[in-house]
């Protein structure tokens, strides 16, 4: 309870922090990138906190606990809205989802959490505790969660349980003759790359039919996002060697991403590279729609726009 009683207390700050930024923003956004990056960064990390222990505080299943279950609805319900609210300032488009008019009616309720017995002015659903938090956020929130598994077979769908990004493997061993591919993903491009919450890409290996000849991988979150472009810049280690890997076989990177409202990860769109584009150095690949394809029969471009996966291959043979 003296938690949630401190996070009382800070939203408040919060939501001036939010509004300074948003009032500069509303001037002119790439002002504010330029002249208020530490304010609104600070901000948004303060802002993600928040939401997280408000997540953890309704999701507690201690038998002591001084709230009811529909006061528990409602303070994952604003742990929501404030989800929403920081990618509408990460956000570089015009239009924001969650405006700054939003936030403000969040306070009263926030405030008397304990006597707040009206209809919640949103119409939004509980985010779940998840492990994947963006580039700067502390990291030691002390949670209880759990692991949630899921990942993309062949003919993966769209969405799927959250995952925790970062499963990254190390080099195979060299073997005389043999070949070993490192790729590094330096940045997708993307027209609304600010408004991706917790990016991050699957990178998997696939036959002709779709089945993995390799373990598949996820990238940690994205390092940072600028104008349209989200960076990663993260070595992926193909666990097999070149010359094993059968006739057909292509390289997949699906690109996801946390979707608040609809509580679930995302593929937002994915990309191939085919083993005739195995080559040393810089490669750039088109990006095409969901669901992914892996069998590559039914393929349309995600956008006509040069905005592409750029890549740097280094091939290691002893």
């Amino acid at each position: 309870m003296a938690a949630l009683r401190r996070q009382h207390e800070q939203s408040a700050d919060v939501i001036i922090a939010m509004k300074t930024a948003a009032n500069r923003a509303h001037r002119s956004r790439p002002a504010v990138q330029r002249r208020t990056g530490r304010v609104a960064a600070s901000s948004l990390s303060r802002t993600r906190r928040l939401a997280r222990h408000l997540q953890k505080e309704a999701q507690s299943q201690h038998n002591n606990s001084e709230f009811t279950e529909d006061q528990k609805k409602t303070i994952a319900k604003i742990a929501t809205c404030l989800e929403l609210r920081s990618a509408a300032l990460q956000s570089t488009q015009s239009q924001e989802e969650f405006k700054l008019e939003d936030l403000k009616k969040l306070e009263p309720i926030l405030k008397n959490i304990l006597t707040y017995n009206k209809e919640f002015p949103f119409d939004v659903q509980p985010v779940p505790l998840r492990k994947i938090l963006a580039p700067g956020e502390e990291e030691n929130l002390e949670f209880e969660e759990d692991d949630e598994e899921g990942g993309a077979g062949a003919g993966s769908p769209d969405s799927f349980p959250a995952r925790v990004p970062g499963t990254l493997l190390p080099r195979l061993p060299s073997e005389p003759g043999m070949t070993l591919l490192t790729i590094k993903i330096e940045k997708i491009g993307l027209k609304d790359a600010g408004q991706c919450i917790d990016p991050y890409i699957t990178v998997s290996v696939k036959d002709l039919n779709g089945i993995d000849l390799t373990p598949v991988q996820d990238t940690p979150v994205a390092s940072r996002k600028e104008d349209t472009y989200v960076h990663f810049n993260v070595d992926i280690e193909i666990q097999k060697h070149v010359e094993k890997l059968t006739k057909g076989a292509a390289i997949f990177f699906e690109f996801k991403h946390y979707k608040p409202k609809k509580r679930f990860t995302s593929t937002k769109c994915f990309a191939f590279m085919e083993m005739d584009e195995i080559k040393h150095g810089a490669i750039v690949i088109e990006l095409y729609k969901k669901p992914t394809d892996f069998k590559r029969k039914k393929l349309q471009l995600l956008t006509k726009k040069p905005l592409y996966l750029h890549l740097h291959q280094t091939l290691h043979k002893e």
